[in-house]
């Protein structure tokens, strides 16, 4: 008779499962609160104890840690001496083993949790099991996952039985599951603090300092049609969380490349500054034109019309729901891609009209995309380099959260002449979208609609002269948002030559007084952040 260990946490399907076993000629063996389970549903089952000889001990810290398991798991089958050996000590061998892991993620996340409540909840007896059947999984068969039972049933009822190639499969499974579990463990760890000599932990991360190792645990979400170029293959992957729950859905079109993912990325950063229905049409992660409305649609149409050229082959992002209407605009032209929180049925038979346009909705744009993790460093933007990954705190634009004029205290007006109410509300809306644009970045913008967009220039003035060259109609009454300080006079006398009449900076050049005289001898307003925003 085969014979089976089952011990899990999760008790989703366990009792089918064991009847499934028993149907096939397994002898099942269990320990604690799954021993109970089975027994209760009137399964026959074998306790842990009863094969050790041995009580569970330390209250229940140590249950299956014991020669007559692991060694009934680890004698490998193609050796005889390993057979000879377990046989003389009356051990049998255990051929499947199906565990799943005590539940420290979801303790850590309680506020309440102690440290001695929280060490308790480390799983070593499980993880031992797993390790141990999947190192042996040419003859031993590791599961962990409640949805693979009926797939191990499926594979009982088979004439030829479990396969190796399923075997490999599971005990893959089963030491990514192990290696996770245990980054977790670290990752929580790094929240345990020394308080007058007493080990203390905090569910809350810590804001203030980056942690002495970054653990990921990364799942393949797809692969991707290509990289940034056709010769380079690419995969997007997820935090094995989110895998199965991804917010991420295509709807249509052909598959996606890396570049798509980037310029989709860079699409839901925009939109999400932004409460009123907002959109962003992108290009090479610039956004051409951005703009707010009454409705998505019109909010579409003019970020659209900002720069009709650099829109053609855009990827387009919204913060609304994409109805109808919207889907007429959007199929009016080339797009390459677009991304919403949703897609009304009637827009999605527009859109199908364009078989290669890409859709996706990514349902967690309200939300603002903020992981649900105990994890702080998935709050980092992360980049690699040669050698090496180079890791920071997202950049948010906190100064911009409320309407301005506010109480920031770094927001301050420079010059003479203070913004209007409605310079404002335009020097809000550009300041907001220029931390989207790589540096170095000029924005003109009214209140609800970029201009005009320099990005990417090696100096600030071309950046200004690149978004003038750009634009056939006036920017008479604009304003403008520069991501970082203007070096000399220069980048300001251009603006006003075009019309603009106000300016959003960080400040900070030794140059400032200089800049600001100019602003004032051109009775421009100036407003001064005192915080930079950068993006390379």
């Amino acid at each position: 008779m085969r014979r089976a260990l089952l011990s899990v946490s999760n008790k989703d399907g366990i009792v089918d499962l064991g009847r499934g076993l028993l149907d096939h000629g397994f002898e099942i063996v269990s320990t604690g609160g799954t021993l109970k389970t089975l027994a209760d549903a009137g399964l026959p089952v074998t306790g842990v104890s009863d094969l050790t000889g041995f009580p569970e001990l330390l209250g229940g810290r140590v249950k299956t840690l014991h020669p007559a398991v692991h060694a009934g798991i680890l004698a490998r089958r193609e050796y005889q001496n390993d057979l000879d050996e377990i046989a003389k000590r009356q051990i049998s061998p255990i051929d499947l083993v199906v565990v799943n892991l005590y539940p420290f993620a979801e303790k850590a996340q309680q506020s309440s949790v102690t440290l001695m409540h929280l060490l308790e909840e480390i799983d070593i007896g499980g993880s031992t099991l797993l390790r141990a059947a999947a190192k042996n999984f040419v003859s031993v068969l590791p599961i962990v996952d409640p949805k693979d039972y009926s797939s191990l049933l499926e594979c009982l009822d088979t004439p030829d039985g479990v396969t190796l190639e399923f075997r490999l499969l599971m005990a893959r499974k089963a030491f990514c599951y192990t290696a996770d579990y245990d980054r977790t463990i670290t990752a929580a760890l790094q929240n345990v603090n020394i308080v007058s000599g007493v080990a203390v932990y905090d569910s809350v991360p810590s804001t203030e300092t980056f942690p002495q190792s970054i653990n990921l645990p990364l799942r393949k979400f797809k692969d991707l049609r290509y990289g940034e170029n056709p010769h380079q293959s690419s995969a997007w992957y997820l935090l094995a969380s989110d895998v199965e729950s991804s917010s991420f859905s295509t709807l249509q079109g052909k598959p996606l490349s890396f570049t798509n993912v980037l310029d989709l990325d860079s699409a839901l950063r925009v939109v999400l500054e932004f409460e009123e229905p907002a959109a962003t049409v992108i290009k090479h992660t610039n956004p051409c034109g951005v703009a707010v409305g009454s409705s998505i649609n019109s909010a579409y149409c003019s970020a659209r019309d900002a720069d009709s050229l650099s829109a053609f082959g855009g990827v387009v992002g919204l913060n609304r729901v994409l109805d109808v209407e919207t889907a007429r605009s959007i199929t009016s032209t080339f797009i390459e891609a677009v991304v919403a929180p949703g897609v009304d049925k009637a827009a999605r038979d527009v859109l199908a009209t364009k078989s290669n346009l890409r859709v996706v909705v990514a349902d967690r744009v309200n939300d603002r995309l903020v992981p649900v993790s105990s994890e702080k460093t998935l709050d980092f933007d992360m980049r690699m380099t040669v050698g090496g990954v180079l890791v920071q705190e997202r950049d948010d634009v906190t100064e911009a959260h409320v309407a301005w004029p506010g109480s920031d205290a770094d927001l301050c007006v420079v010059t003479d002449r203070s913004p209007s109410p409605t310079e404002w509300a335009a020097l809000r809306f550009a300041w907001r979208v220029c931390a989207h644009v790589k540096s170095n970045a000029i924005v003109f913008s009214c209140d609800t609609s970029t201009l005009a967009i320099g990005a990417g220039q090696m100096s600030r003035v071309d950046a200004v002269k690149l978004a003038v060259a750009k634009v056939s109609a006036t920017l008479t009454g604009a304003v403008v948002a520069s991501d970082a300080f203007f070096p000399f006079r220069d980048g300001v006398d251009a603006i006003v030559a075009v019309g603009a009449t106000a300016i959003v900076q960080p400040g900070g050049s030794v140059r400032d007084k200089e800049v600001i005289a100019a602003a004032n001898e051109h009775d421009m307003a100036m407003v001064f952040t005192g915080r930079r925003h950068f993006r390379h």
